[in-house]
C-alpha cells in the first residue's frame, strides 16, 4: 500500500485556505477585472454558487464513479451502492468487495478502484483527514499515489470537498466546453492548452473554474451543477 506523503508542519498558505462566500466573491471581482472574457461572464451571471461536497471517503468514491461519465450517471451508481450496502464507508465497501460492487452495476475497473481505496482507508494508508490539512501539492501527491485517483479526481476533490482556491481540473470536459465559449476559441482546448490558458488566473484558478462552470450551466440549464 502507498504511504501518505503529506509533510507535517506545513500550514496552508493564504491562497490555499478554503473558499468562503466572501472570499469567492472577492476573487471573482479580481478575475473579472483581470480578464475581459471572465468580466463579461461575471457581468452577465454574477458570482457562482459556492458548490461544496462534504470531505471524506464517500465524496472521494463518488468522484471516482463520475470519472468519464455524467454527474447524473455517477450519482445514480452511488445511490445503487447505498441502496444495497448502506451509506458508503470504507468498511462497507471493503466488505462488499469488487464482486459486490459489480453486482450493482459498477464497472469492473471502478469496482477495483473503490475496493482498493476502501482497504487503503481501513489500513490507514489513505488518510483524508490528514490530506485536508495538507498543502495543495502534498495533497495532490498523496491522493494520486492510489490506483484509481488521477489528476482530475484529485483536483476535483480539492476543489469541491476542500474548497481550495487555486486547483485547476484541466481534464474536465464541461470546463473545456465553457472556456471555449467564454474565450471564443475556434475549437475546444486540449488538457495541455487548458493549463496554459489558466495560468494568468492563478492564484484563483479554482474560482475561474467555478465562474466558467456557472457560465456553462446558465447557457444550458439542462446540465446539473457539480
Amino acid at each position: 500500500m502507498p504511504k501518505l506523503g503529506c509533510r507535517e508542519g506545513q500550514p496552508l498558505t493564504a491562497t490555499e485556505r478554503p473558499l468562503t462566500k466572501d472570499s469567492l466573491d472577492r476573487a471573482c471581482r479580481i478575475l473579472a477585472d483581470r480578464d475581459p472574457h471572465l468580466g463579461v461572464s461575471y457581468t452577465r451571471h454574477g458570482t457562482p454558487p459556492l458548490w461544496k461536497r462534504r470531505p471524506g471517503f464517500r465524496t472521494l468514491v463518488q468522484i471516482v464513479l463520475e470519472q468519464q461519465v455524467s454527474l447524473a450517471s455517477g450519482r445514480a451508481t452511488l445511490k445503487r451502492i447505498e441502496a444495497t450496502f448502506g451509506p458508503v464507508t470504507a468498511a462497507r465497501l471493503a466488505k462488499a468487495g469488487q464482486e459486490g460492487l459489480r453486482s450493482v452495476g459498477v464497472t469492473r475497473q471502478k469496482a477495483r478502484y473503490c475496493a482498493l481505496l476502501a482497504e487503503a482507508s481501513r489500513a490507514g494508508d489513505l488518510n483524508l483527514r490528514k490530506i485536508s490539512r495538507s498543502r495543495d501539492r502534498d495533497a495532490m501527491s498523496a491522493l494520486t499515489a492510489f490506483k484509481g485517483i488521477g489528476s482530475w479526481t484529485a483536483e476535483v476533490y480539492l476543489l469541491m470537498a476542500l474548497g481550495r482556491p487555486d486547483v485547476w481540473p484541466a481534464g474536465d470536459l464541461a470546463l473545456a466546453k465553457a472556456i471555449q465559449t467564454v474565450k471564443q476559441l475556434p475549437e475546444r482546448p486540449d488538457e495541455e492548452s487548458m493549463r496554459v490558458l489558466a495560468q494568468p488566473w492563478s492564484p484563483f484558478r479554482a474560482v475561474a473554474a467555478r465562474m466558467l462552470w456557472h457560465d456553462y450551466l446558465q447557457r444550458d440549464r439542462r446540465v446539473q451543477a457539480p
